[in-house]
């Protein structure tokens, strides 16, 4: 558990689990620079650009220089016909807003980031990896056109490649010495279905049977507050040796349906210097340095 004190900014705060976890940081004496369209101490659009810069700069100008921690949960669902939007808000309503709050996360001491993405990462088909790949990269509008070919499923996939994207990103940036290196902890929490007013709103349109149908072994949708107790222990010192980490709490959809595929032993080719270098045996009279 957190101990109180610290200056934390959590996006998406004014419901479901950015809610949820906003609420256990002031429980638990923190103060909070909520970020939402509404109903919080940072009013912004997290879709526009602009939106984005007022958001980073205000929370900034909130922080007095330092930022102890940030949650980054406000998030779009699978929207017909807002795939650009989708996004928007969830690659780059985090990537660059991190980027812009890192100096200050970096004057804490070990800043710990936790960042919202989803099991649709791994249980999603027909995401373009190029569609991925520009994500990364910030590009959301070619990313979207190479979206828009899988008709018939635009939304879902768009959701998808959005969360995949953010949480590659997540564990690219996060094990940079710009980041892991400068005290930061980025890492990542993949939550399945959670009963949030987005999902309420699914299970009473036609989307329900789908919903319902989706295979979830312990047979029950998650809560807020789960979720957020979660984060609390992914924003205390327990998490100080983790960096890039995914923590999947989704009733066990994603182990059922990827049973074999993780972990997975490493593949001699890709390997990066790095690695080897750490795996080599030290001459004797050396100390191997990592």
């Amino acid at each position: 558990m957190t101990t109180g004190g610290g200056t934390y900014a959590v996006t998406g705060s004014a419901s479901g689990m950015g809610a949820a976890v906003a609420a256990s940081l002031r429980d638990a004496g923190h103060t909070v620079i909520g970020v939402d369209l509404r109903d919080a101490d940072v009013v912004a659009d997290l879709s526009t650009g602009d939106g984005r810069k007022k958001a980073a700069a205000e929370v900034l100008a909130k922080t007095g220089g330092r930022l102890d921690g940030a949650v980054l949960a406000a998030g779009m669902g699978p929207s017909k016909g807002r795939e650009r939007m989708i996004t928007e808000v969830n690659v780059l309503g985090v990537t660059e807003l991190l980027t812009a709050w890192r100096p200050a996360l970096a004057a804490a001491d070990k800043a710990k980031v936790v960042v919202f993405g989803s099991n649709s990462t791994t249980v999603t088909p027909m995401v373009p990896r190029g569609a991925v790949r520009r994500l990364i990269n910030g590009d959301t509008a070619r990313a979207t056109k190479q979206i828009l070919r899988r008709r018939g499923v635009t939304a879902p996939v768009a959701y998808a490649a959005s969360k995949i994207a953010v949480t590659q990103w997540c564990r690219w940036q996060g094990t940079k010495p710009e980041w892991a290196g400068q005290g930061i902890r980025i890492n990542v929490i993949a939550p399945g279905p959670v009963m949030t007013p987005l999902l309420e709103a699914q299970l009473n349109s036609p989307q329900a049977k789908a919903v319902t149908s989706f295979p979830v072994p312990v047979r029950e949708f998650g809560t807020p507050e789960q979720l957020a107790a979660w984060v609390m222990t992914m924003l205390s010192p327990a998490a100080d040796f983790m960096a890039g980490s995914i923590v999947t709490v989704d009733g066990g959809t994603e182990a059922l349906m990827r049973t074999r595929d993780w972990p997975a032993p490493l593949p001699l080719r890709g390997i990066p210097k790095l690695v080897w270098k750490m795996y080599r045996a030290p001459k004797e009279g050396q100390v191997a340095k990592y």
